[in-house]
């Protein structure tokens, strides 16, 4: 019993047989009505990454094991959208139409389509190759900002080097930080004048302003996590992927469910799920609806406020 008691009252619910359609949202103004329905799309994918909106207002999201992008449509059905990608993690879609991504088996950033114009963008820092990238988000001028988190570490060996970086429309590369624990989820404010970094071995989501060049300012942090575990190592909150909605209001996967917290860092709610969100996005209609992949699961929200329209993500 005591147990039990300890559970989130969703991993409760769902532990007792109830079908994720059963759950549903607390009320957070402005984000989701109360009652709203957590739909369970499907369970047993092979990884759940990278959640991104595809122009027809569907959604694709990465299957990292078996090697592959997955489509979710409309209606719910699954279908491959792109193979043998190297192990793409996050995605976006430059001004161009083309799909990026970061890639874990062949570390580095690329462009995975259209066909015939693959390429790698980026696979080295000063002639040192990247460790294993994880996330990204593409400015409005081209540039892409990216996460490196390194491999897992390994019990008794050092922790491998950590990093945010941005590649500028030409091309040239800027390591912006290296003093985050597990840097993974990025993302920026709408006006694109703040840089969100979640901080998976850290208890806030970490904000840097924004230069015109695409180099940050000094890091502060921006909102306080809940769910957050300490151990006799240190302490994680499960923080991965970020989004943001048309008001500035910014969504974080982590341990406790889906995070949010409005353009000042001030925690509105938490939407409890069955299984903790590794990422989310914005897609459908009018980007109308809450996409969250996690666990091998993908569930969707209605929410009130609709996705930013500005960038895919």
């Amino acid at each position: 019993m005591k147990t039990i008691r300890s559970w989130p009252l969703a991993s409760l619910l769902f532990a007792l047989g109830a079908h994720a359609d059963g759950l549903v949202t607390p009320a957070i103004e402005g984000v989701v009505a109360a009652g709203t329905p957590i739909e369970l799309i499907k369970e047993g994918f092979q990884g759940t990454e990278g959640p991104i909106a595809l122009p027809d207002g569907s959604v694709a999201f990465t299957e990292a094991q078996i090697d592959q992008i997955t489509r979710i449509a409309p209606d719910n059905s699954t279908s491959a959208y792109l193979q043998n990608t190297h192990g793409a993690n996050g995605l976006a879609f430059n001004s161009s139409g083309e799909l990026i991504a970061v890639q874990t088996t062949r570390p580095g950033i690329a462009v995975l389509a259209p066909s015939g114009r693959e390429r790698v963008l980026v696979d080295k820092f000063e002639g040192t190759p990247l460790n294993r990238p994880n996330d990204l988000v593409v400015d409005k001028s081209g540039g892409v900002y990216f996460t490196d988190p390194g491999a897992r570490p390994e019990a008794g060996k050092p922790a491998p080097p950590t990093a945010v970086y941005y590649l500028s429309p030409q091309g040239s590369l800027q390591r912006l930080a290296t003093d985050i624990g597990r840097p993974n989820g990025i993302q920026l404010s709408p006006d694109e004048k703040t840089l969100y970094v979640a901080n998976t071995y850290g208890e806030h989501i970490l904000a840097y302003d924004v230069n015109k060049d695409g180099s940050v300012g000094k890091r502060r942090n921006f909102a306080k996590l809940a769910g957050v575990t300490k151990t006799d190592t240190g302490i994680t909150s499960g923080a991965d992927g970020l989004a943001v909605d048309s008001k500035g209001r910014l969504y974080v996967a982590s341990a406790a469910g889906v995070q949010v917290f409005d353009a000042k860092g001030t925690a509105l709610g938490t939407i409890a799920l069955p299984k903790s969100p590794q990422n989310l996005a914005f897609a459908g209609e009018g980007k109308k609806t809450l996409y969250v992949v996690g666990r091998g699961a993908a569930y969707k929200i209605a929410v009130l406020t609709p996705g930013f329209a500005g960038r895919v993500k």
